[in-house]
């Protein structure tokens, strides 16, 4: 059963795999709590006999979400005989659910392990497929935002992992946060980062006119205190939907994707243009290897500021978005030789973006791993990060 991906729930949803598992899980251990992170919060026991999701308690944005979180880890710990090895958690300190994760680990006198948002997420895909074993992967984590091991936002990310370690290989190419958090929540914005990243930032005071914010936007952008970077695939889709003119303010999380999603699925797929993206080889000190493949769709999205037609528009941004990931993804496969990819994060519940993926990786003689029940986003972020966690537990003990 998944966890809820919605509203709170009062009752424990217990989560068992019913997959063979590949590696690592043995009766004899004790369970790993996980807390999850942030948006659409549901904490995670992990044992030999499968996973149990505790309620989802919804985005921890709010007292009464917050409050809920200590008694549903102290209901999951109930229904189990066994004392937890180790609690997991999101590398960000400031999320409540971290909090309540180094809280319950001194506790109960265990240890508290930090696991990396992207990492987790390809976790979390490798569990449910049941494949607790070493053997490295790619992956490709998309979603809105993740803090990244450099302390930066990532979350447009090409990762090799290994168990309980990754290397960051590539991420796509940032864009600039104009007035920080509140740029994820108005589209306009990251147009207006996409034109100042390209050399027209005298376009943004009259683009965005209807704005008051706007003619002040490129001063903003040109001081990197007040604009920090972002890889994330979702900005980029905001980016997209403001150059288009189908969402300049969000109402609610992800409605400038699903603007475009819906508009691109009304219209025939379109011929796509390799000189959309580069793939360029950058060094982002990325953990002990100096090549790291980096994704450029600028090109993509300064062709939407000139685009008229607002369907045909998201049309071939998602056409290309699936070209050049596949691109992305097959150069890496030829860089580290591994043949597996996972595909997570929540920009995955776009599905002509992952339908795509899926088609387009096997004919590349690549096997593509998708989230099966439960979801590719936060909700099921949880088990990922216990199914690291088990895993550095286990390397440390062998």
């Amino acid at each position: 059963m998944s966890p809820p991906s919605g509203t709170a729930s009062a009752a424990i949803a217990p989560c068992r795999s019913g997959l063979a598992r590949e590696g690592a899980l043995t009766d004899a251990e004790r369970p790993i709590l996980a807390l999850g992170a942030w948006f659409k919060h549901a904490a995670c026991l992990l044992d030999a006999d499968g996973w149990t999701f505790g309620p989802n308690l919804g985005d921890l944005d709010n007292a009464e979400a917050c409050a809920a979180v200590a008694p549903a880890v102290d209901a999951l710990l109930a229904s189990t005989n066994r004392a937890p090895r180790a609690v997991a958690h999101d590398l960000h300190p400031d999320f409540h659910s971290t909090r309540v994760a180094l809280a319950t680990a001194a506790r109960l006198g265990i240890p508290a392990i930090g696991v990396q948002h992207h990492h987790a997420h390809v976790g979390a895909v490798l569990a449910e497929h049941g494949r607790f074993d070493t053997r490295p992967v790619l992956g490709l984590a998309l979603d809105g935002v993740g803090l990244g091991s450099d302390g930066e936002a990532w979350g447009g990310e090409l990762l090799r992992v290994e168990g309980g370690q990754f290397e960051r290989l590539g991420r796509l190419r940032p864009l600039r946060l104009p007035g920080g958090d509140r740029a994820a929540r108005e589209p306009w914005r990251m147009a207006a980062a996409l034109l100042h990243a390209c050399g027209r930032s005298e376009e943004i005071a009259g683009r965005f006119a209807h704005h008051p914010a706007a003619a002040m936007l490129a001063q903003v952008l040109a001081r990197p205190a007040l604009s920090p970077q972002t890889s994330s695939l979702g900005r980029h889709f905001d980016a997209a939907a403001g150059l288009l003119g189908v969402c300049e303010l969000m109402q609610f999380e992800a409605e400038a994707a699903i603007a475009v999603e819906k508009l691109a699925a009304r219209q025939p797929a379109p011929a796509v243009d390799p000189s959309d993206w580069q793939v360029n080889a950058a060094d982002h000190g990325t953990h002990d290897r100096a090549l790291a493949l980096e994704l450029d769709l600028h090109p993509l999205l300064l062709g939407l500021a000139d685009e008229p037609d607002a369907g045909r528009g998201a049309a071939r941004f998602q056409a290309t978005l699936a070209a050049a990931l596949e691109d992305w993804v097959a150069r890496a496969a030829a860089l580290t030789g591994c043949t597996t990819v996972v595909l997570s994060g929540g920009c995955l519940h776009n599905r002509l973006l992952a339908d795509a993926l899926s088609a387009r990786l096997p004919a590349r003689g690549l096997e593509a791993l998708g989230a099966l029940r439960l979801s590719p986003g936060d909700a099921g972020l949880a088990l990922g990060q216990a199914w690291v966690a088990l895993h550095r537990l286990n390397d440390k003990e062998s």
